[in-house]
């Protein structure tokens, strides 16, 4: 279990980059940087993919198509657009924190499925995590500039973007796990590989026709001008493609299989603790009051809901070995 859990601690290191790059790449726009790294995701799954590539494509029906296509937009590029819009309006720990209870949101969502917890059971973390995210906000709105409305407006909408952005990645967990129970004919690292092909074209067609449309400048020549550094931009979205969406994700794929499950809701919260650390090293700051309690509440609070999942199932156990016996 101890190798599970140090495979989950490295995925939420290399995960918790994703946050970290919308304030290296400044000079870039949020579409600018998804298109970059979905387009370096794709053609490195292509290249990993090799010569198994014609078979995989071979074995895809209309269904699978339509579902690749939600995944990689709701799960990729939509996802990285907002979490990279509310990092620059709102700030690293604010976007982070927010999407830090994905745990507790994917239960939410869910609470319809088999084996769903009744909401009743989860009313006080919850309120733990509403306190937290209370916290957050009063401290982002706290720390504008009283005398630029428009601050206070970006503050607002870069929350929303982060809140978007959770939205999206728990629709996604659901749906993309939903639709892997309901069709089982590709395993799970052949659809990892198809997901990131599929994200890598659906991020050049978009690249296309922005450029088309906005004529940017992809060559570099303006951009030089402009501190716009297209070489580092390449290589920072090939390394966040090839360290967040391969290697984090094999390791996060390894950790799910050598811990409980409730335990892995918890090593979620890797990613946000290491995307605050990157967060407060790059601004060269400690965290405010307001901040350090929004961090303490949401952990308390997805570490209390993991753990009533983890009673509830503990409950049901006996019960259905016995049966099975």
């Amino acid at each position: 279990m101890w190798n599970g859990i140090l495979c989950g601690l490295l995925a939420g290191a290399l995960w918790g980059m994703v946050f970290i790059v919308p304030e290296l790449l400044s000079a870039f726009s949020p579409l600018e940087m998804a298109v970059g790294r979905y387009t370096a995701y794709g053609l490195i799954a292509a290249a990993l993919t090799g010569r198994k590539l014609p078979a995989l494509l071979r074995r895809l029906d209309r269904g699978d198509c339509y579902a690749l296509l939600r995944h990689a937009l709701s799960g990729n590029i939509v996802y990285y657009m907002l979490l990279a819009l509310g990092v620059k309006l709102a700030g690293v720990a604010p976007t982070s924190l927010i999407i830090g209870v994905l745990p507790i949101s994917v239960t939410l969502m869910g609470r319809k499925d088999h084996g769903a917890l009744p909401l009743r059971q989860l009313a006080l973390p919850l309120l733990v995590v509403a306190a937290g995210i209370a916290c957050i906000n009063i401290d982002v709105f706290s720390h504008s500039n009283g005398a630029a409305a428009g601050e206070l407006g970006s503050k607002l909408l870069g929350v929303l973007c982060a809140s978007g952005a959770l939205l999206c990645w728990s629709w996604y967990t659901l749906d993309n796990a939903r639709y892997l129970k309901r069709n089982p004919h590709f395993g799970s690292g052949e659809w990892s590989a198809l997901y990131g092909l599929a994200s890598g074209l659906i991020a050049l067609l978009i690249g296309a026709a922005a450029l088309a449309v906005f004529h940017a400048d992809v060559s570099g020549a303006a951009g030089a001008a402009s501190g716009r550094d297209w070489t580092a931009f390449w290589i920072i979205n090939a390394l966040l493609a090839l360290g967040a969406s391969v290697i984090g994700n094999h390791l996060w794929n390894v950790a799910s299989r050598r811990v409980p499950v409730t335990l892995s809701g918890q090593l979620i919260l890797f990613e946000t603790l290491f995307a605050l650390l990157y967060g407060f090293i790059y601004k060269q700051q400690l965290p405010r009051p307001l901040e350090a309690a929004a961090m303490v509440l949401l952990v308390v609070g997805v570490l209390w809901s993991v753990r009533a999942h983890a009673l509830d199932d503990a409950e049901l156990s006996p019960s259905t070995s016995h049966g099975a016996g």
